[in-house]
């Protein structure tokens, strides 16, 4: 890591505006979605430990998540192959790609005893930033659509490994609970600027 401070900015930047217009949901995803391209443009700041892949799935790295819950940052790591269930979020999200190409394939809501229908993919890429929420659209199929490790940056609406939310069965429409978690049980430190301050005294 090498611009923690990139980091920091974006959480500050990223708290300003929750708090701003929280109750705006329109306003918080175009404000947040020109936050969060500007972070994933540069790839100077994020951790290799929360960069890391597994051959067993996907990984989902906590970053941060706001004190009182009202969203919260996550890397996610994928190798070439690796993809979600069809699941929704329940909260409204954002999630701009770093490393590599996504697909993203969109489902209808889910109805008992009748298979999903999917309405539409396309591929997001180093730079892009996609949204969903259960006003614009919450059921998809995340994949790694490249022939390299992929790592995206997603902004959730609420602390989400800590959010009851439901896979779905594509042929009959069934869906089932289930909470994420994370795959790290400590958080990076961006927040330790002593190196920085001490060079001042230096000077």
């Amino acid at each position: 890591m090498t611009n923690a401070a990139r980091f920091a900015r974006f959480v500050q930047d990223m708290t300003r505006l929750v708090e701003g217009q929280g109750g705006d949901e329109p306003k918080l995803l175009d404000k947040g979605a020109q936050l969060l391209r500007e972070l994933v443009t540069h790839d100077d700041w994020l951790p290799d430990a929360f960069a890391a892949p597994s051959d067993d799935s996907y990984r989902q790295y906590l970053l941060h998540c706001d004190p009182l819950e009202r969203f919260s940052v996550v890397s996610f790591v994928w190798q070439p192959g690796q993809k979600t269930p069809v699941h929704d979020h329940t909260v409204w999200g954002l999630i701009g790609v770093m490393r590599g190409e996504e697909l993203c394939e969109e489902y209808a809501d889910a109805a008992p005893d009748r298979p999903m229908r999917r309405t539409g993919a396309h591929r997001v890429r180093p730079g892009d930033v996609d949204r969903v929420s259960p006003r614009i659209g919450d059921v998809h199929v995340v994949s790694n659509a490249g022939e390299q490790t992929a790592v995206s940056i997603h902004v959730y609406g609420a602390n989400i490994g800590a959010v009851e939310r439901h896979i779905f069965d594509e042929q009959t429409g069934a869906l089932r609970p289930f909470v994420s978690g994370y795959h790290n049980a400590t958080l990076p430190n961006f927040w330790d600027r002593s190196a920085e301050m001490r060079a001042r005294l230096a000077e």
